[in-house]
């Protein structure tokens, strides 16, 4: 397992730091991943600061006050590999195609070993304008000025930017459907609650269109390319098995769209076939029409003649 730099972790202490709370007990209610005495062993440590000074056990607060806390170097999950390729760049925009098994975003436990990191090492000032599942490889755009963020953001939400993606699912999957289950929180054993199908009521409007490329081992699988018109966590996994027909090898979603049971899976953990392949936008700063593509990774190559006749 890799180990990293560490990482210092920045916030503004928030109004109930006026409550003569211990920053160890303050702590530990903005941050229960750690016990009182376990943030008060960090103090002790040095690891915490306030305003730009070492921070004492019994230091008074008051809201506003910058909070650091300096992590130590810790080991990273492991990950495939951390190499991505460049689809293209300018002063504007970077597109790059992830692997799978490599995190968009930092999170649990993942720092270093993430999409974000690995693309900042040559251009520091790209930000990601939306994510993929850690499973998931292909498009990922990133803007590199907030002029073009913010272009970017107007487009996406004007429902100007179109995402296609390639999934085998399982099944004989219908040559055409819309699918409009909406998605929310449900119950998890470990995380507690975890998107997934739901109802109006519970969740938020999505929105996936499929079109079936080729039905593979006499409709045993099939080779589908998605549209989703919504960016829902986990959308297209949670449609697909909504519908009766989740992706081949996902060891988190049944039929119906609903985490499985008796496995209690992670969302992380892969398995299936998923690839964002398709990105067409409008450039942020010179409106020219771009027709992102991202070519299909090795563990696609049996299906590379399906997808060419088939697209």
């Amino acid at each position: 397992m890799p180990l990293n730099h560490g990482y210092a972790y920045r916030s503004r202490l928030l109004p109930d730091a006026a409550e003569d709370l211990p920053l160890a007990d303050y702590l530990a209610r903005h941050h229960p991943h750690a016990t009182p005495d376990e943030w008060r062993t960090r103090i002790e440590c040095g690891e915490v600061w306030l305003d730009g000074s070492q921070a004492r056990p019994d230091a008074p607060l008051r809201p506003g006050q910058e909070l650091v806390w300096h992590r130590p170097p810790w080991d990273e999950p492991a990950v495939p590999t951390t190499d991505f390729e460049i689809i293209t760049s300018d002063e504007a925009i970077v597109a790059v195609s992830k692997p799978s098994g490599l995190p968009t975003l930092p999170g649990a436990g993942f720092l270093e070993q993430t999409l974000l990191f690995q693309v900042r090492q040559r251009f520091p000032d790209a930000a990601p304008m939306h994510r993929l599942g850690r499973g998931t490889s292909g498009l990922v755009l990133f803007a590199r000025t907030t002029a073009a963020a913010r272009a970017l953001q107007r487009a996406w939400q004007q429902g100007s930017v179109e995402k296609r993606y390639l999934a085998i699912a399982s099944g004989l999957v219908p040559e055409q459907r819309t699918i409009e289950v909406p998605i929310g929180p449900v119950a998890h054993p470990t995380l507690g609650t975890i998107h997934a199908a739901t109802t109006a009521e519970n969740g938020k409007r999505a929105r996936s269109r499929l079109r079936r490329i080729a039905h593979l081992d006499g409709g045993v699988r099939s080779l589908v390319e998605v549209r989703i018109d919504t960016g829902r966590p986990h959308q297209i996994r949670i449609h697909m098995a909504a519908i009766g027909h989740p992706l081949v090898g996902d060891p988190l979603y049944r039929s119906g769209g609903l985490p499985d049971p008796a496995r209690a899976a992670l969302p992380g953990e892969l398995g299936y076939l998923l690839h964002a392949w398709k990105l067409d936008f409008d450039h942020p700063t010179t409106g020219r029409a771009m027709c992102l593509r991202a070519p299909l990774p090795e563990a696609w190559s049996e299906y590379r003649a399906l997808v060419e006749r088939g697209c």
